[in-house]
């Protein structure tokens, strides 16, 4: 399964469209805009909510926590490294390696395909292609690169990214 996410260029609130390999609307990404800390919700076409991110606001590096209805799943934790920015996906068992700030990157659990996550350059706003294992949770995986794509963007605090795509 492939999903893309497109970003505005020039946008002025978290409200994007996530849509499949075919073109079609999958899924809707709406954050808070005036939230204490980053706050995104996932919802299907028909309205209802199927994850939730949020920001820990008081950590010293990025921290965001990944729901499915009620019950948190994941928590995607920016790690401090000399060179390069490395996450860990804790409660998953997922690993994440790759070029985080050029938006290239896989995560695997045990040496298996996740989800790899690459940057298409040449297009109008940025455009991020989402290639989800058949095995893998859709909704997981989306909700934990949405986290990973918040944390790499973070510059603090409040709303740091925005995508867009309709």
């Amino acid at each position: 399964m492939k999903l893309y996410i497109r970003q505005k260029v020039f946008s002025w609130n978290d409200k994007f469209t996530v849509k499949d390999e075919y073109g079609r609307d999958r899924y809707i990404v709406e954050g808070e805009i005036f939230s204490f800390g980053k706050k995104l919700h996932v919802y299907d076409m028909a309205g209802n909510e199927v994850a939730f991110i949020q920001q820990k606001v008081f950590s010293f590096l990025p921290r965001y926590y990944v729901f499915i209805g009620e019950t948190q799943v994941a928590e995607i934790v920016k790690k401090m490294t000399l060179f390069f920015p490395k996450y860990y996906v804790e409660g998953l068992d997922w690993e994440v390696t790759g070029r985080f700030l050029a938006h290239d990157y896989e995560i695997t659990k045990n040496g298996g395909h996740i989800v790899t996550i690459s940057k298409e350059w040449m297009t109008w706003g940025d455009c991020y292609e989402l290639n989800i294992a058949p095995t893998a949770d859709e909704i997981v995986a989306l909700a934990t690169v949405l986290a990973i794509d918040c944390a790499t963007e973070n510059n603090g605090g409040g709303v740091s990214v925005s995508f867009g795509g309709d």
